[in-house]
């Protein structure tokens, strides 16, 4: 189960709800990572859980209609989802098999902002002040 927390910064007042470092769940799992161009920290999805074998394939037909009125660079996704889109995916209940993929950290706003890996005690991305984690988790996710 994994677990956000709020953590503010006491000078300029920027405040965000992350994991504050690595952190994993049943279906993803997470590193918090700091944009040097957005100046803000985000939780970028690392590995995700995705189905395969049979369940997959009785999907396969419905899922290739769907494609075919989607544009070319949505049908094969080159990054992970976003940490919210990873939160909304439904469960995979029933699946006989699944399989893990593995993602580079990214911004999910733009792939090419420079990034670094970002870990509590850390300092706030806005004006380099050490930023304070909230006492209990905002968020239990997954």
């Amino acid at each position: 189960m994994g677990r956000s927390y709020h953590f503010d910064c006491s000078r300029c007042g920027y405040r965000v709800a992350v994991s504050g470092g690595s952190d994993t769940g049943v279906r993803f799992w997470v590193q918090t990572i700091g944009c040097r161009d957005c100046k803000a920290l985000h939780d970028a999805v690392i590995r995700l859980k995705v189905v395969d074998g049979p369940l997959l394939s009785r999907w396969r037909n419905v899922w290739s209609f769907m494609r075919q009125k989607a544009s070319p660079s949505s049908r094969h996704p080159s990054r992970a989802p976003s940490f919210q889109e990873a939160i909304a995916r439904l469960a995979i209940l029933s699946a006989q098999s699944s399989r893990w993929v593995e993602f580079r950290a990214q911004c999910p706003i733009s792939s090419s902002h420079p990034i670094e890996v970002w870990n509590e005690p850390g300092k706030c991305p806005k004006c380099g002040h050490f930023m304070e984690k909230g006492a209990l988790p905002f968020r239990l996710w997954d």
